[in-house]
């Protein structure tokens, strides 16, 4: 058995959204070097279970319940963020700016958007963010301003942005988010090499489609509690995602991916 911590541990969590509870006495572990899909329905929680492990989210005090990062309950914020590369829609907008791809990415190392005055851009940073860019295939976009990317381009360059510190996994919300079927089907191969290359993924969907391969384990959310949780061949059946959606279906499985009719 491994000496290291998870990477994340729920015992017994519960989060409020105003009076509302968007997470019910959730508890779950998922380990270094996993690939890990979270998918349930709109409402279900996902968000904010990414917004708990960011520390935008806080849990309710309870006995008995806890949050453990790599083993900690408690962090530094800015010691936390190069171990976890968050990819959320929210931060795509924040970089669609006047930044280059390159300062994007290179504004990695220092948890901020661009790169600013006081901050030192050393030769082995721009060594590693050469290195990202070019396994998202954003390397010829190196120059431009990110406003002027299309939406799959400058969420590829989000994902390189987060990869450069060589975090312990890559937790995506929505991945294909408001992406079009090529940029879809672009983000998805990109997402197969990441997870070759050996980084962890943590995936919140509500698409089944965006389970790839690598994926191993499905946690299934509905109504902020955790409605199933294993490997994914058992917990991908029709009759189970009939009652996480509440709507019958057909499930194929083709080539490794699922598909829903």
């Amino acid at each position: 058995m491994s000496s290291q911590p998870p990477l994340i541990e729920y015992r017994n969590v519960t989060v409020n959204r105003g009076r509302r509870v968007a997470l019910e006495n959730v508890s779950l572990s998922i380990g270094l070097g996993e690939h890990v899909a979270i998918l349930g329905p709109n409402g279900s929680g996902k968000s904010t279970l990414i917004k708990t492990i960011t520390r935008e989210c806080y849990p309710r005090l309870i006995p008995g319940s806890s949050l453990r990062i790599l083993g900690r309950e408690t962090w530094n914020i800015f010691e936390l963020r190069p171990l976890l590369g968050i990819v959320s829609s929210d931060l795509v907008a924040s970089c669609l700016g006047d930044y280059t791809a390159w300062e994007i990415v290179l504004s990695g190392f220092f948890s901020s958007i661009g790169i600013w005055p006081h901050h030192q851009v050393r030769p082995p940073m721009e060594e590693k963010a050469a290195q990202a860019m070019k396994l998202l295939e954003v390397a010829h976009l190196s120059d431009r301003p990110m406003r002027e990317l299309s939406t799959g381009e400058a969420r590829r360059v989000v994902i390189a942005r987060a990869l450069v510190h060589e975090p312990k996994a890559l937790v995506l919300d929505e991945p294909t988010a408001s992406l079009d079927l090529h940029a879809t089907y672009e983000l998805r191969h990109t997402l197969r090499r990441v997870a070759a290359a050996g980084t962890g993924l943590i995936m919140v969907t509500h698409h089944l489609d965006d389970i790839i391969p690598e994926i191993t384990r499905v946690i299934l959310l509905k109504a902020g509690r955790v409605f199933a949780d294993g490997p994914k061949e058992e917990i991908l059946t029709a009759e189970r995602l009939a009652g996480l959606f509440g709507t019958r279906f057909e499930l194929v499985r083709r080539d490794g991916y699922y598909h829903l009719w």
